[in-house]
């Protein structure tokens, strides 16, 4: 083991030479890492007492029915607590300073042992600045805030109810093949209202399950006080949003998931906050530097918070029992002018002088704390930059998450739908994208995600079948060709993006079906409009309309890859980019995937590769009728290989390719 306690970091240099040079940074980033570890452990407690800070500040009620209240605040001359149990009364709960700047104060029960503070009440803290200035806030440790009775931003409220949830259900072990349907609770209802837990653990939890995805990633939990910032203007990071319902609801929710095999993911905020003042963290002591960088570096985290954010992290896990975190906007984390430049895979550009170590080390933490008290936890990373190291464990100098999301997917996609015609699709481009990211890194391959689906984009569906959607999905109308090579195409996309782009796959809510509107939530542009902040699930329910067959094949797609798992595997290999065929084959694990994106050319015996030989049949196709298509796949065929080499591969077999269809060979007789 080296001095800096990295014991793997030689492997690391090993499999990329090109990071040799970089040596220094990647110890200086861990023995700063290590340095924080140390200072927890020697003077905070060890990091199983830093990381419940939850339990220290804010508010704490004990057996005896106090309640201490307590609240970092360095540069504040006085903090007053106040709310309807005292009527509001600034003077009677002065809270006390220690040398750490920490104010406090300690609430007796009343005379029957109750507490002075009420279940659900309303409570704040009037923070005097050095100046004079009076403002009253939310505390930044809160566990609930509701929209205030009397002006535009939120209150908070003590939360302390006598029949706390109690969790029925252990976690689900960590899925190899992780397939993550990610959804937003108030857009779950096909009513044009902000939709409920209760109503996404009742209407939308079998809908997942049925389709056989074994992990939800939920967005816009945490308290964001604007509904339109998508939950990304985080204003109270230990609450849960009011405007779903209760903290309980949530509970039963993650437990009934929990109950049918999925895991919970958060997609969390610490990347940056609201820029509130009433409701949210900004200028809380008075100054500009309590939980934010002062002057230049204004708008980010300060990382002398780390107990703030690794006790955040630490809640979710263990009072609402979710499975890990999709950590938001790690590119402008890394990097001080937080990845606005472009990035051209210059090892230069990631080790240089942008680069904050102090970010950096911060991750590594919250990886190593999460991975050493909960080894079933799944981080992801979301960073378009390509730091490498990113999904490498901390011992080989890596940063630790688990995967890293493959943002440049979705990207191509859209560009080549937007930009050019079928015939100019490059097949060798396609594939690069989907298999370029960084050995023994893992990725979540996505077609599209949220991103896609906001107002000023377009989905997947949306750029392929228009306003067409509105018209011509019905199957009492006649078929047009652009219904039929939306149909076609979407289908396409989604599968090899699942079957070769990544070690997990992510779909956005409704896009299995092709949804086809975008999503904007109410804002004065929109005159409030809840019109395309909803998901209509009905419409597949609609046995009148072409979303059904969308539907099943993402069921079918998802249980394919249940039979033959193939994401927990990195064997795959492309043996043919045919640019004027438009053909694409892969093989990943037993299977062989045979993509033929021409618009017109069908080819009735093309040779493929195979590096197995023996027996193959069709296991699934995008054609089958019961998925819209033209039926033009015989699943009754039996294809043989010969030892011809072809394409690099010991065997080869024919097989009869129809224009604008993808189908999946297999040796196996499972079914």
């Amino acid at each position: 083991m080296t001095s800096s306690g990295l014991s793997k970091l030689e492997n690391l240099f090993q499999e990329d030479p090109y990071l040799k040079p970089h040596r220094d940074n990647f110890v200086a980033r861990y023995d700063r890492m290590k340095n924080i570890l140390h200072h927890i452990n020697e003077f905070m407690g060890g990091l199983d007492n830093f990381t419940q800070g939850y339990k220290y500040f804010g508010f704490n009620q004990l057996e005896d029915g106090s309640i201490t209240y307590r609240e970092w605040a360095p540069a504040a001359a006085n903090l007053a607590l106040i709310g309807e149990f005292n009527q509001w009364n600034r003077n009677s709960h002065q809270l006390k300073k220690n040398e750490f700047g920490v104010w406090e104060i300690t609430l007796p029960p009343k005379s029957n042992g109750t507490p002075v503070i009420p279940h659900a009440s309303l409570v704040k803290v009037e923070v005097t600045s050095i100046h004079g200035d009076k403002v009253d806030h939310i505390s930044p440790w809160i566990k609930y805030a509701v929209p205030s009775r009397t002006y535009l931003a939120y209150d908070g409220i003590y939360w302390q109810t006598a029949q706390p949830y109690t969790f029925k259900y252990p976690k689900p072990k960590k899925p190899l093949s992780l397939k993550i349907y990610e959804c937003h609770v108030g857009i779950s209802s096909p009513e044009p209202k902000i939709a409920s837990y209760n109503h996404f653990r009742e209407k939308v939890l079998p809908r997942i399950a049925d389709l056989g995805y074994n992990c939800i990633q939920m967005m816009a939990v945490m308290e964001h006080t604007y509904y339109a910032s998508f939950g990304y203007q985080v204003t109270n990071f230990f609450a849960v949003s009011s405007r779903y319902g209760t903290p309980e609801e949530l509970k039963s929710l993650i437990d009934t998931a929990h109950s049918m095999g999925i895991t919970v993911l958060l997609d969390l905020v610490h990347s940056h906050a609201s820029k509130n003042v009433l409701d949210g963290l900004n200028q809380f002591d008075g100054t500009d530097a309590c939980y934010f960088h002062s002057g230049p570096q204004g708008m980010h985290p300060l990382w002398d918070i780390q107990r703030f954010l690794l006790s955040n992290l630490r809640w979710y896990m263990d009072n609402y029992m979710f499975d890990g975190f999709r950590f938001d906007g790690v590119t402008s984390m890394l990097y001080h002018n937080h990845g606005t430049q472009g990035f051209s895979g210059n090892y230069e550009e990631y080790f240089g002088p942008n680069t904050d170590i102090d970010a950096v080390a911060y991750l590594m933490l919250a990886n190593y704390f999460l991975h050493t008290f909960y080894p079933d936890v799944i981080t992801i990373a979301e960073d378009v930059s390509g730091m490498p190291g990113m999904c490498r464990e901390i011992e080989y100098g890596g940063i630790g998450f688990d995967y890293r999301l493959a943002m440049a997917i979705p990207d191509m996609w859209i560009k080549m739908l937007k930009e050019e015609k079928d015939e100019e699709w490059k097949m060798g481009h396609v594939t690069f994208i989907l298999t370029n990211h960084r050995y023994k890194e893992k990725v979540i391959a996505y077609a599209e995600s949220h991103d896609q689906a906001l107002v000023g984009d377009k989905t997947i569906a949306f750029w392929l079948m228009d306003k067409e959607m509105y018209t011509n999905m019905s199957n009492l109308t006649t078929l047009t060709p652009v219904i039929e090579r939306g149909l076609a195409l979407h289908k396409m996309i989604r599968l090899i993006t699942f079957g070769l782009g990544g070690q997990s796959y992510l779909n956005f809510s409704g896009n299995e079906f092709g949804h086809p509107e975008w999503l904007d939530f109410p804002r004065v542009g929109n005159n409030e409009s809840y019109s395309y902040a909803r998901r209509q699930y009905n419409l597949v329910d609609d046995d009148l309309l072409r979303y059904q067959y969308l539907y099943r094949f993402d069921k079918e797609m998802i249980r394919l890859e249940d039979i033959y798992p193939w994401l927990s595997s990195d064997k795959n290999y492309v043996s043919c980019n045919h640019e004027d065929d438009k053909v694409i084959v892969f093989e990943r694990e037993q299977l062989l995937f045979c993509f033929n994106f021409h618009p017109y050319k069908s080819f009735p015996d093309y040779t493929i590769g195979a590096d197995r030989a023996g027996k193959y049949r069709v296991v699934l196709d995008t054609d089958h009728e019961k998925f819209g298509g033209q039926n033009r796949i015989n699943y009754n065929t039996e294809y043989f290989t010969t030892p011809k080499p072809w394409h690099n591969r010991s065997n080869s077999l024919q097989v009869y390719l129809p224009c604008r269809t993808a189908f999946v060979l297999a040796q196996s007789t499972k079914t």
